[in-house]
């Protein structure tokens, strides 16, 4: 036997004469089913291969002298844009003065509806340096002796009437922008701590008014990647009849998210817990939102890869090979079937 003759002993798939194929309808059926099987097969493995997956990975957090960027995006339709503020600090008690902020104040009508604007070049207020992490005190506590001192003058007259009109109107006010503190344990919050003590009297007649209800639109530490979601964008926190303190005790977790591209993109996510304390009649604080953030030691790394293409087509083979097996057996267990029903008949002539 020559060596054509031994290879072509090897082939596997030999091929009978076309006269001696028979094709059926039933067969024809079956092969159309096949094929469609295998178009949405391959379709889904494709689709399967081109799309990425992500890997996670721990480390130690090295970044050591960046900045911390703070997304604020907050509504208080409670309180007018007259009385807020926004202070920063961080763990140590030391006050940012020198941030780079960018903060808009909306005014907004009893419907939520815009009727002003307000740039706030400077909404971080200076505090004593020996405020704490999770200090309890407000600013008119510190400073009571200070502010006996101080008298009325027409401004302060008039900043009074503003703002009680303002309430009498429904205003409400929402603060947006970005705040870049530094990259340790702080805290922010919003409130009325920035009037004079006695403004703050004479306008809300007491703590126990001063309504900090509040919606956060969004609230994040950098830019979003997919799939990320701050646990506390689209909170409501509404008070009727009632007033309080609200604090969010946030755990951040610095992140890198990897694209397929190389591209990468330094952010951060976080967990967040709640907590609300309700005022009474005899409470020397004032209501405020606070929100006291801590980082984790520990960055988290996000990778976009993509399944390997040796990958792809051992799924594919197996897929489309598996269907057409499988169409195959079908297609003679239906032929023997036919064959079975239609041979009777064929019998019956005869007789």
């Amino acid at each position: 036997m020559g060596v054509k003759q031994f290879i072509k002993s090897l082939h596997a798939f030999p091929r009978a004469e076309e006269h001696l194929l028979q094709k059926t309808q039933s067969g024809a059926v079956v092969s159309i089913i096949g094929l469609v099987i295998m178009a949405t097969l391959f379709l889904h493995e494709l689709r399967y291969y081109l799309t990425t997956y992500t890997v996670h990975q721990m480390s130690v957090d090295l970044k050591r002298g960046e900045t911390l960027p703070i997304h604020i995006n907050m509504t208080f339709p409670s309180l007018p844009c007259d009385v807020l503020s926004v202070d920063a600090i961080d763990m140590s008690g030391k006050h940012e003065v020198d941030l780079d902020t960018n903060i808009w104040k909306l005014r907004l009508n009893r419907d939520g509806f815009i009727i002003g604007t307000e740039y706030l070049s400077d909404l971080v207020e200076k505090e004593h340096a020996d405020h704490k992490h999770d200090h309890n005190k407000d600013h008119h506590g510190d400073s009571d002796q200070k502010l006996h001192a101080h008298s009325f003058d027409q401004d302060a007259e008039n900043m009074v009437k503003k703002v009680k009109q303002a309430l009498a109107n429904g205003e409400g006010c929402r603060v947006y922008g970005v705040l870049d503190v530094q990259r340790v344990a702080g805290n922010f919050h919003i409130s009325v701590h920035g009037l004079n003590i006695f403004v703050a009297q004479m306008i809300f007649d007491g703590a126990i008014h001063v309504n900090v209800s509040h919606i956060i639109h969004d609230l994040s530490f950098g830019p979003k990647y997919p799939g990320l979601h701050n646990p506390l964008d689209g909170t409501v926190r509404i008070l009727r009849g009632a007033s309080g303190t609200f604090k969010y005790y946030i755990k951040i977790v610095p992140t890198e998210y990897r694209y397929i591209s190389k591209e990468v993109l330094p952010t951060n996510q976080f967990s967040v817990m709640e907590y609300f304390s309700p005022m009474n009649e005899f409470d020397r604080t004032w209501p405020a939102v606070y929100f006291l953030y801590d980082l984790s030691p520990v960055t988290v790394t996000i990778k976009e890869e993509r399944r390997s293409f040796l990958h792809f087509i051992t799924r594919l083979c197996a897929v489309l090979g598996g269907t057409f097996a499988l169409t195959g057996m079908l297609d003679r267990w239906m032929y023997r079937f036919l064959e079975m029903l239609t041979k009777p008949n064929a019998k019956s002539v005869y007789r």
